[in-house]
């Protein structure tokens, strides 16, 4: 293709101060002139097939657009791909600004810029050969654990289904895959017939990429208000799009994770177990976005990852001290949950998402024994012992987190609303029952209903939070409060398994140790350095 992609060369860019990240589209080029470079362009484009996937790659993917495998975690040198940001693609634009020096870009084609910054826009391309996508597809799921247990099951049926998020989470299987009882899938079919396609802006010039790109950034590059030091790639996903990605060593990874999840002022022994736990977390997960040829995300998906630099040096501290080790058991690295306040009781897996249940995630009062005998509870919570740990929370672990007990009021609009998302068309919302509760006294299943004999619509553990996010936790109890009011009296921030963050920095200011603390919230696991845990991959 030499009229797109000339032979390798480096450009300077005229230098100039850095550039704050922008993702609207800027006027860099004079309309006339910028339309018939991109005229001339695609116009060569329409004759060259180099690019175009071939029907023997189209048969070995028919799920979805082909990316190239991830590469699993190495106990020696971890290194995790992480997605800054997913489904890059149409009118929009990216501007990449180096923080200090220059940015050096080479794509797969060996065209190379050095520059202090980099600016690229996407172009639509017609496909010369259409791709044709059809699978069966299950969802949306409230959570990738939601969907990870029913792939989990319908693999067990004899599928090869996998988890993706093109919106919501999704379980994708191939047509004529063997059927997973209680569920329906949809058959999905549609032509791709088209590509986006990178263009680097450079001056006057616009130049097409071939992905992947890689961009090395020596003194690092600034996105988002923060500044991350690579190297990055650019490279397609399996819905047509793109993903800037960043190579990140698993350990400087946790530096822009830990201060984010519980703070960089929690005591050393929190700090320490966050830690742990975020080092646990990622490496079991790291077949999270497999089907678009990375580890994880940045955001609330998956751990929020923000600027390593503002870690502090009790972050890191907290984790060198740690030695790179993991939580595990049975040699293999646990389901690593947390989350800000569980209100006084753990929950078990199995109330808080679809799957089997875990070991080391079970049910438990979080509180002083001591204190606790006056209240007469014992799991499993019913009505009236839920009463009863909702009005007094003293005894509890972390019972000083602002969210610990919570109220809200939600009327008929606000639920309706919630409800005709899901279901369009649906009745207005006259009546709000809780049908089940787990051992935690969790709700497991909430039913929202219009007039007698109308239609209802349960909604089920993680979904509950999913579509009502004005509350907190599913540990609560409803009351009527009138025509159309419900009042939600509840405790706890977050799904409620695993290590209770505020917990773990009120044990942590009593005294325990890392060892005590991980011991309290996963009972049975053993802390093992990352070289005694078998592979996985993606």
């Amino acid at each position: 293709m030499p009229a797109l992609l000339p032979p390798p060369l480096t450009t300077i860019l005229r230098p100039g101060p850095p550039r704050p990240a922008r993702r609207g589209p800027r006027r860099l080029l004079g309309r006339g002139l910028r339309l018939a470079l991109l005229a001339v362009w695609l116009g060569a484009a329409a004759g060259c097939r180099a690019r175009e996937v071939p029907p023997a790659a189209q048969a070995a993917f028919p799920l979805h657009r082909p990316v190239p495998a991830v590469p699993p975690l190495s106990a020696s040198q971890p290194r995790l791909w992480v997605a800054l940001a997913a489904h890059l693609a149409g009118p929009g634009g990216l501007e990449l600004p180096s923080a200090r020096g220059r940015l050096r870009l080479v794509d797969a084609a060996g065209l190379a810029v050095e520059a202090p910054a980099v600016s690229l826009r996407w172009s639509r391309r017609d496909l010369a050969v259409p791709i044709q996508v059809r699978r069966l597809v299950l969802g949306p799921f409230a959570s990738f654990e939601s969907a990870e247990a029913e792939a989990e099951r319908w693999r067990a049926a004899g599928a090869q289904p996998v988890v993706a998020r093109p919106a919501d989470w999704e379980v994708w299987a191939a047509p004529g895959s063997p059927p997973l009882p209680g569920r329906t899938p949809r058959l999905q079919e549609r032509q791709e017939t088209h590509s986006w396609v990178p263009l680097l802006v450079v001056g006057s010039t616009i130049r097409a990429l071939r992905g992947p790109v890689r961009i090395e950034a020596p003194g690092g590059l600034r996105w988002q208000g923060g500044v991350y030091a690579g190297p990055f790639r650019l490279q397609s996903d399996a819905h047509g799009g793109w993903t800037l990605v960043e190579l990140v060593p698993l350990e400087r990874y946790l530096l822009g994770v830990v201060p984010h999840e519980i703070g960089a002022g929690a005591p050393a022994a929190a700090l320490a177990a966050q830690a742990v736990l975020a080092r646990t977390w990622a490496v079991r997960n790291q077949h999270r976005f497999a089907v678009d040829g990375y580890h994880l995300c940045a955001d609330t998906q998956c751990q929020v990852y923000g600027d390593p630099r503002l870690a502090g040096r009790a972050v890191a501290r907290a984790i060198a001290a740690t030695g790179g080790r993991v939580l595990t058991w049975q040699t293999r690295p646990i389901h690593a949950v947390y989350h800000a306040t569980n209100g006084g009781v753990s929950a078990a897996f199995e109330e808080v998402w679809a799957g089997e249940p875990l070991p080391y995630l079970q049910p438990r009062l979080d509180g002083e024994s001591a204190l606790l005998a006056p209240l007469a509870l014992t799991l499993p919570l019913d009505g009236a012992a839920l009463q009863r740990l909702l009005r007094d929370g003293r005894w509890a672990h972390g019972a000083d987190h602002p969210r610990f007990r919570w109220q809200r009021r939600l009327d008929g609009a606000t639920l309706t609303a919630a409800a005709r998302a899901l279901e369009p068309g649906f009745p207005a919302v006259t009546r709000v029952r809780v049908l089940r509760r787990g051992p935690s006294g969790r709700v497991l299943a909430l039913e929202l209903a219009g007039p007698p004999g109308a239609r209802r619509l349960v909604l089920e553990r993680d979904a509950i939070r999913r579509n009502l996010r004005q509350l907190p936790s599913t540990l609560f109890a409803v009351h009527a409060e009138g025509p159309g009011l419900w009042r939600f009296e509840g405790g706890g921030f977050g799904h409620g398994a695993g290590l209770s963050q505020a917990g773990a920095i009120d044990l942590a200011r009593r005294g325990w140790n890392l060892e005590r603390i991980l011991a309290w919230y996963y009972p049975g696991t053993e802390l093992l350095p990352l070289a005694a845990v078998p592979e996985r991959a993606p």
